[in-house]
């Protein structure tokens, strides 16, 4: 059960053949977009509670580790979805991408702030908002700064930072950093 909390955390997971693309036709591609985003939701599941939305193929894995689950509208895309999702949220809410295996609790809780944001690990994408207007997508972080979301300066090395497009970037992750979802699929038999 989550510590008691105002907010609610918005996790969009794609949950289809066409996560973790850049991964190319690596066979873990798919078992390791839902480990990253069960290890993601897991983290953030000891802060606050969590609202995953995604679609029709989307893992029973959420709910059962206590999340509630949305299924997305065809069409929505990224934005609608995360939309959909935020349009049934009283209070305060924030989004948080589901590619952020290193993340712990302890780095999450503190940046539940109203109207901030965090920036990829590039810079140039953003891995968390705390509002209800989401711009997400290639060059997110400029148009999120442009909606008045006040930047969270966090070290590189934060778990918030450290999100998960390519081989490259999940190789970039000290393993001891990483969930333990996302581990096993690294170091099977381990």
């Amino acid at each position: 059960m989550p510590p008691s909390s105002s907010w609610t955390i918005v996790v969009p997971v794609k949950g289809t053949a066409a996560a973790k693309s850049r991964f190319g036709d690596d066979e873990r591609r798919l078992p390791l977009a839902e480990a990253m985003a069960l290890d993601t939701v897991e983290a953030a599941l000891a802060v606050a509670p969590v609202l995953v939305i995604g679609g029709v193929g989307l893992s029973s894995a959420f709910a059962a580790l206590g999340a509630s689950v949305m299924v997305e509208e065809p069409g929505d895309g990224l934005n609608g979805a995360i939309a959909r999702a935020l349009a049934t949220i009283d209070g305060p809410a924030a989004v948080l991408l589901a590619d952020l295996p290193a993340l712990r609790p302890e780095e999450l809780e503190p940046a539940l702030q109203d109207s901030v944001m965090v920036s990829d690990a590039e810079g140039t994408g953003t891995s968390l908002i705390t509002g209800r207007v989401p711009a997400f997508g290639a060059g997110s972080r400029d148009r999120h700064r442009a909606l008045g979301y006040r930047e969270l300066d966090l070290p590189a090395t934060s778990g918030l930072r450290l999100d998960v497009d390519s081989p490259e970037a999940l190789a970039a992750i000290p393993q001891e950093r990483l969930g333990p979802r996302t581990l096993r699929l690294l170091r099977p038999g381990r």
